[in-house]
């Protein structure tokens, strides 16, 4: 009598290999952020162009961590207060902002320099108290 149990059918090897594949752990890194308001023209991505601020005012420039020298023009990422020096700071939830210049050429001067985002005021509002001016984030781009 054959034993079955240390076979492997064909098929069965082909939907775990498919599975396998298929299923990728969602990968968060971390850094900080900072903010910044007014004036946001012109930017390094793009200009002087106003039409590359998204409609709903969730932008970012890129901190040299991820400014991959230009490359992130455009890119848009998940962005989520952790924590902050001051206690309580971050509210819950995480904002999606598209990336739209570089953080050592703004025209505006952050809230911190150094830090891996420099969020628009919007979105830097939706995830931390705005009187905070760093904060630890966990991001994922898109």
């Amino acid at each position: 009598m054959r034993n079955q149990s240390a076979a492997f059918h064909p098929i069965s090897s082909f939907i775990l290999l498919l599975l396998l594949l298929l299923y990728r752990p969602s990968v968060a890194d971390v850094g900080t952020a900072s903010s910044y308001g007014p004036p946001y023209l012109p930017t390094a991505c793009f200009g002087s162009d106003e039409g590359q601020f998204p409609a709903n005012n969730l932008f970012a420039a890129a901190g040299d961590a991820i400014w991959d020298n230009g490359a992130c023009c455009g890119r848009q990422y998940k962005v989520r207060c952790l924590s902050s020096a001051t206690p309580e700071a971050c509210t819950d939830g995480e904002v999606q902002v598209t990336v739209v210049d570089y953080a050592a050429s703004l025209v505006s001067t952050p809230s911190a320099s150094g830090t891996t985002f420099v969020l628009a005021a919007a979105p830097f509002g939706l995830i931390a108290q705005s009187s905070v001016s760093e904060i630890n984030v966990e991001f994922t781009q898109i």
